[in-house]
Order: C-alpha cells, then structure tokens, then sequence
C-alpha cells in the first residue's frame, strides 16, 4: 500500500509564456489550476498518470543510445504515452522544440520520438506498438 496518491514535476522555466503555450497548448495537456498571483505564475496541467522512472547511469546512457544515438539527456527526463509519437514530435517541433532524433522503434516495442523543448526539457514521446 502506498502513502503516494499523485507525482506532480515542478519545470522552472525561463519564459512561462512559451512553456505554457508548448505544454498546455500544443502538447495538449489540460490545465487544472492556475494559482499565479502578484509573486508570480504557476500552472498545474494534467498529464494524466504518473510514474517514477529511476535509471542508473548505465541505463540512461542504454536508453539514450537507442533514441538518440548517443547519451544527450540530463538528470531528468520527461516521458510522455501519446497515441502517435511521430505526429506529436511533428507538432512540437513546429511549435519550438528541436528535434533530438529521428523517431525510432525500440527492442521494447515502442515508437518513441526524441525533442528538446524550447525550456531546455528532453522529452521522450512514445507509443506502445
């Protein structure tokens, strides 16, 4: 049993605006709250279930190697479940994300797309075969 009843990740960004508008807008995750005030801006946008992904660094540099070719991912990575990864990745990167990689399939049977959101955050898009 667990005490845990949501994960929330807490993105720090340089421009609210444009991170608002990539995540909420063209990402497509629905905004729960907003609790800006005089202080400043915060947004809680819905990203429906949540896990916690522990890696080691062998396996960071596993998983990289596969989408990216090579090990380009920090500390924290986000990975999202869309139902196409490949149009996804498309939009996002018409909306100022770069592309990390070509889309690829893994050995674990998923079509996962690689972007680099303009805030800096790498982004794992992917989609179960």
């Amino acid at each position: 049993m667990t005490n845990v009843t949501e994960l929330r990740v807490a993105l720090t960004v340089e421009d609210f605006g444009q991170a608002l508008a990539f995540y909420r807008d063209t990402l497509g995750l629905q905004q729960l709250a907003d609790w800006s005030s005089g202080t400043g801006r915060v947004v809680v946008l819905d990203a429906g279930r949540a896990a916690l992904e522990l890696f080691d660094h062998a396996q960071a540099e596993a998983v990289d190697a596969i989408e990216a070719g090579r090990r380009v991912s920090g500390a924290v990575r986000l990975a999202m479940k869309v139902a196409d990864s490949d149009d996804t990745a498309q939009r996002l990167v018409a909306a100022g994300a770069v592309q990390v990689a070509p889309p690829v399939m893994t050995p674990w049977g998923d079509r996962n797309a690689r972007v680099q959101a303009p805030d800096g955050m790498q982004l794992t898009l992917f989609t179960p075969e």
